[in-house]
């Protein structure tokens, strides 16, 4: 269990090792000149290259694992659909239970934890209101963890336009300091005003970014729920309509009379 826990952390950090492995020819000079990234990124400091580098990175890093965690075959896969509807249209709840038990799948993991709570003893509608209730607390504590790869950009988008904004008090005291000292010679004060926006550009850029994939990958993960509690209604549907189909022909006529 150990081995699956520290799972996400690997997949997070290789994909941050790989983003590394693709920006990094960006910062070689050519021919004596300084490059945009130098111009744009390392001018302004330490502090825009640690948002650039925890920040973006992060960004990316999250963006890729949510990307392979949250896939249809994880959550809703259509085989595991298919061969649950046969199991359940043939009221055969208990492999139902059993197939779903050896899916790894979120489908799999909260059928076989709701579906046992289904009461034969109530053929009308087989102990709906208790599979309902097991499925809402699946999800309630399935929710809690999957969430926190996706709050976590969220903590991005928050963090980086406040160190954007640390850098920019920080660059204008700098710059107040050297006008206070050398009087006012802008290609002095260049340097610190440079270090104040570059800082709050790259805050920004983070923080705008990670708003959209956060938006985005909670919008996707909420599908994908959405998807399966559709499809555990209609399986259960499927064996109440099974057991209560003389019922429900016997209340539809053949004919009226006229």
């Amino acid at each position: 269990m150990k081995k699956f826990a520290y799972r996400p952390f690997k997949t997070a950090g290789l994909s941050l090792l790989a983003a590394l492995a693709t920006i990094s020819p960006l910062f070689a000079q050519e021919g004596g000149e300084s490059s945009a990234l130098d111009k744009y990124l390392l001018e302004g400091g330490g502090l825009t290259i640690f948002i650039v580098a925890v920040g973006l990175l992060s960004l990316i890093g999250l963006s890729v694992y949510n990307f392979i965690n949250l896939g249809k075959a994880k959550f809703c896969p259509d085989d595991l659909k298919a061969a649950l509807l046969d199991h359940m249209t043939n009221c055969r709840v208990r492999s139902a239970i059993e197939l779903s038990a050896s899916h790894p799948s979120y489908l799999g993991r909260m059928l076989a934890y709701s579906l046992p709570n289904i009461d034969a003893t109530q053929p009308e509608n087989l102990g709906r209101d208790a599979v309902e209730d097991a499925i809402a607390d699946f999800s309630i504590n399935e929710n809690r963890k999957q969430m926190i790869w996706i709050n976590l950009i969220s903590l991005v988008a928050q963090s980086a336009p406040m160190l954007g904004l640390f850098g920019t008090v920080f660059g204008m005291i700098a710059a107040f300091a050297t006008l206070k000292e050398a009087g006012a010679k802008p290609d002095q004060l260049a340097g610190d005003i440079s270090v104040a926006l570059l800082t709050t550009m790259w805050g920004l850029i983070v923080a705008i970014l990670s708003v959209v994939a956060y938006f985005f990958f909670k919008s996707r993960y909420n599908n994908l729920v959405a998807e399966c509690h559709q499809t555990a209604e209609e399986l259960l549907n499927a064996s109440i309509q099974t057991v209560n189909g003389d019922a429900h022909l016997a209340k539809i006529p053949e004919g009226l009379a006229v």
